[in-house]
């Protein structure tokens, strides 16, 4: 019986042997192909870059993304796939901070990328770059029906009753900010001429054009489809959004206020994203891309002030100069507007509450 016992386990240990000996180099295979399969992934030149931007940007990105791509080919030899997100300033840049995994940005204001920053998504040096980081320009114009039956010139003419005003809701659009804020900085261009810059007469005036505000849209994008939709007398906008119906055929009148303000869009690579992701060469050069003179035409044939200034000068009379243009700087900076406008206790919330 101990022999046979013997016998047997070493018959087992026999066979088992055997089969590992037959298996191994199965195993081996396997771990071989799975080593390969990783390499040809990783060689295989398609990488995918995501972008989060805002809503009014969709249209040029349209062009935009396959001539990067064809150019990156050409380059590179490497296909690179994308991954894009369209919403109202705002709210994709909470998107981003809440966990939207973009690896480049465009964003409606300079103030959108700065909650970036806070949130460690963005270096603190994005606009250490040509034009500030920026890669379109725009300003603040009106737009009214055909004809402009309302005979509307300027800010001032959304103030009088029976005209019916829209532009978006600063909560959630970047859009809304830049017209909030070319309309207060409006009422202090004119407290100026009569005296002295004034905080509480251009808050005055706000509160006078807010009292003729049909709706607040979610994005500028948004208000724009409520306005062809047949909603108010009068939008506030970006000149590129009426310039790009226009172009379309639909039949707008641009009216350009005398005092309006310029508007900067920027572009930033979500670095930690896109380190994560290993895109971050391609989020580089994408960005570097939108500044490029052919990204510029692009965005200039969808109604965009370029910042290039070679482009910029080729299309010069299409876009007027106002002769009241500011910027930001006006009105003392972001960190200022931030506070004084759209903080708990700002101007803008006190307008909203009837304060």
């Amino acid at each position: 019986m101990r022999k046979r016992k013997k016998t047997g386990a070493s018959f087992h240990s026999v066979v088992i042997f055997m089969m590992l000996i037959l298996f191994l180099p199965v195993l081996g295979g396997c771990v071989n192909r799975t080593d390969e399969v990783k390499a040809v992934s990783s060689h295989s030149g398609e990488r995918t870059l995501v972008i989060g931007a805002y809503s009014v940007a969709r249209d040029a990105m349209a062009e935009i993304i396959p001539a990067f791509r064809e150019d990156w080919f050409q380059k590179t030899g490497e296909k690179i796939l994308f991954q894009e997100s369209y919403e109202a300033s705002g709210t994709q840049a909470r998107s981003i901070t809440g966990g939207f995994e973009a690896d480049v940005t465009l964003l409606a204001l300079e103030g959108d990328v700065d909650k970036l920053v806070k949130a460690g998504l963005v270096k603190k040096d994005w606009n250490q770059q040509p034009y500030g980081g920026m890669v379109t320009h725009s300003i603040v114009v009106l737009g009214t029906r055909e004809g402009n039956p309302k005979g509307i010139q300027d800010f001032e003419d959304l103030t009088k009753p029976g005209v019916k005003v829209l532009y978006p809701n600063p909560k959630t659009s970047g859009g809304a900010q830049w017209d909030i804020n070319a309309m207060y900085g409006a009422g202090l261009k004119k407290s100026e001429e009569q005296g002295s810059k004034d905080p509480a007469a251009a808050k005055a005036f706000l509160e006078q054009i807010h009292r003729n505000v049909e709706s607040l849209d979610k994005s500028g994008r948004a208000s724009m489809a409520a306005f062809e939709y047949g909603v108010g007398d009068v939008i506030v906008t970006y000149e590129n959004e009426l310039l790009a119906r226009i172009a379309k055929g639909v039949k707008y009148d641009i009216v350009i206020p005398e005092n309006t303000m310029l508007i900067e869009n920027p572009a930033a690579v979500v670095h930690q994203y896109a380190e994560q992701h290993g895109t971050l060469d391609v989020a580089e050069a994408f960005v570097k891309y939108l500044q490029t003179t052919e990204a510029q035409q692009i965005f200039t044939k969808h109604g965009f002030r370029p910042v290039e200034e070679s482009v910029y000068a080729q299309n010069e009379e299409r876009f007027p100069q106002p002769a009241g243009l500011f910027d930001i700087e006006y009105l003392g900076g972001w960190d200022h507007v931030r506070e004084t406008l759209y903080s708990k206790r700002g101007i803008w919330y006190q307008v909203l509450a009837g304060i």
